[in-house]
This record gives C-alpha cells, sequence and structure tokens, in this order.
C-alpha cells in the first residue's frame, strides 16, 4: 500500500509570528483609541478654541468677581448671569462661523441650541425671564424646522 506523505507541521515559529502580529495589531488599535482626543482637538481647532474662550470668560468673570469689580462698576453685575450670557454668544459665534468658512463647516445645530440656552439663562436673570424664554423658544423651535425642511447641501 501506498502511504501518504506526512504533511510537515508548521514550525511553532510560525505560531508566534502569528500571536506577535495579532498583539500588535490590537496595540495599534488602543494606541489609536488613545490618540482619539488629542487628534479630534487638533483637526476641530474651532471646537477647541471655542471652549478655551468659554473657560478664559469663566476665569475673568471669577476674577472680577473676587476683587469686586464687576459689582463696583455695573450696578446690573451679576457674575453667573454675565458667565452663562458670554457662554452662550461664544459658542453662537462659533455655529456662526463654521456656516461662514467652508473649510470649518460641519453641523451647528447642537451648538446653537446650546447656545441659545445659555444666552436664555444669562440673560434672562440680567434682564426678564418672561421675555427672554418666549425668544429663545421660538428661536429653538425655528432652527428646528429650519433644519427639517432645507435640504442638506
Amino acid at each position: 500500500m501506498s502511504e501518504k506523505p506526512e504533511r510537515p507541521e508548521r514550525p511553532v515559529r510560525y505560531k508566534e509570528e502569528k500571536g506577535e502580529e495579532k498583539r500588535r495589531e490590537k496595540d495599534e488599535k488602543e494606541d489609536e483609541k488613545r490618540k482619539g482626543w488629542d487628534e479630534k482637538w487638533r483637526r476641530d481647532r474651532v471646537n477647541a478654541v471655542g471652549w478655551a474662550a468659554i473657560l478664559i470668560w469663566g476665569a475673568l468673570i471669577l476674577l472680577a468677581e473676587t476683587t469686586g469689580w464687576g459689582e463696583d462698576n455695573f450696578d446690573w453685575w451679576e457674575g453667573w448671569a454675565v458667565f452663562f450670557s458670554g457662554a452662550g454668544a461664544i459658542l453662537l459665534l462659533s455655529a456662526f462661523y463654521r456656516t461662514l468658512v467652508p473649510e470649518h463647516r460641519r453641523a451647528v445645530t447642537g451648538n446653537v441650541i446650546f447656545g441659545l440656552i445659555l444666552l436664555g439663562i444669562g440673560l434672562g436673570e440680567l434682564i426678564s425671564w418672561n421675555y427672554i424664554w418666549v425668544i429663545v423658544l421660538v428661536a429653538i423651535a425655528l432652527l428646528i424646522l429650519l433644519r427639517a425642511f432645507v435640504p442638506k447641501r
């Protein structure tokens, strides 16, 4: 009878290389996840600048509150109200900038809604809640309707 030639087994080194390759792929994926946040902030500079501006605005308001500068110079001064108004304005400005500059264009609906809410909180404390919230809610509703009926480019 003819015997089948035995198939040579693959060397152990091949299995080790295969395992090493899988480990490298896994490490690369983990590195990509870790780099994700850093790269996201580098790629989206408008967002990074906007949030940095909000933090700087908050620091300036806190400085004005602790030194008494705001209350001494402005009789309408409310620290939190001024902070929320400024933060809302910064978010709205960044959304407006995104719509104007094509290379930074992205969806801005979330920033606009959040900016209007912060602006409403701040101005509601400074002026009057009754009128500000009506304007903010109507503006948000119009933005949602506009988004629903205007086709994407």
